[in-house]
């Protein structure tokens, strides 16, 4: 029997990860329209009818990636939040997640942006944006219960503070031939290092320092 993982807003078995695991690598080196349905089903060793019991299309396959990416985001915040320590170690932690969940999504990124900024995409968005929208709630609310407490400036764009995490996530991501040479990041799990201590510890201090110390 395949157990079933609970992912906030869906339920998918260990065959359906399997399949979606697969099929980010395939989309993330061959994108979405280089990427066949057949090429799924060899490579993931299964066979070429369970693609469409499970997800119904390779569109479909797709929307369930982008769901299953952000699908949890919201439990581990709701813990953050609700868990006893400071506001600023609130922050950190919220901080350490985004680039964990980022960087090990970081494969399938680029589709869906690309997919995203498309006047028609190929898939529904409605769920993925319905989720982003809560998920900046939660961090606005944070903010604003430190900002009453006179832990954080009143004088902050909370909306401007995702955008400046993954900023500089991103652009270390895509010049990550030129960090890797100047920080002598010369094998994958050295960099996977980097962003997740170096990195992240440097956004955690930027991001203290622009709740905490702007007029």
């Amino acid at each position: 029997m395949c157990r079933i993982i609970d992912l906030g807003i869906m339920e998918l078995s260990e065959k359906q990860l399997h399949i979606i695991k697969v099929t980010e690598e395939l989309f993330a080196k061959n994108g979405f329209d280089g990427t066949s349905v057949r090429m799924i089903a060899k490579t993931a060793n299964i066979n070429i009818a369970m693609i469409s019991y499970y997800f119904g299309s390779k569109e479909k396959l797709l929307e369930t990636i982008v769901n299953y990416r952000i699908s949890n985001f919201k439990i581990e915040i709701d813990q953050v939040i609700s868990d006893g320590t400071s506001y600023l170690n609130k922050v950190d932690s919220i901080i350490a997640i985004i680039i964990k969940r980022i960087h090990k999504g970081r494969r399938i990124q680029k589709l869906v942006h690309f997919e995203f900024s498309r006047e028609n995409p190929k898939i529904d968005f409605s769920n993925y944006l319905k989720q982003k929208e809560e998920n900046l709630e939660l961090f606005r609310t944070l903010i604003e219960a430190g900002q009453k407490e006179g832990i954080f400036s009143k004088d902050v764009n909370i909306e401007l503070i995702i955008p400046t995490i993954l900023g500089s996530y991103f652009n270390l991501y895509y010049n990550k031939k030129i960090y890797s040479k100047v920080h002598g990041l010369f094998k994958e799990e050295d960099f996977d290092q980097f962003v997740f201590t170096t990195l992240t510890q440097h956004i955690q201090r930027t991001i203290k320092a622009i709740l905490t110390y702007e007029e």
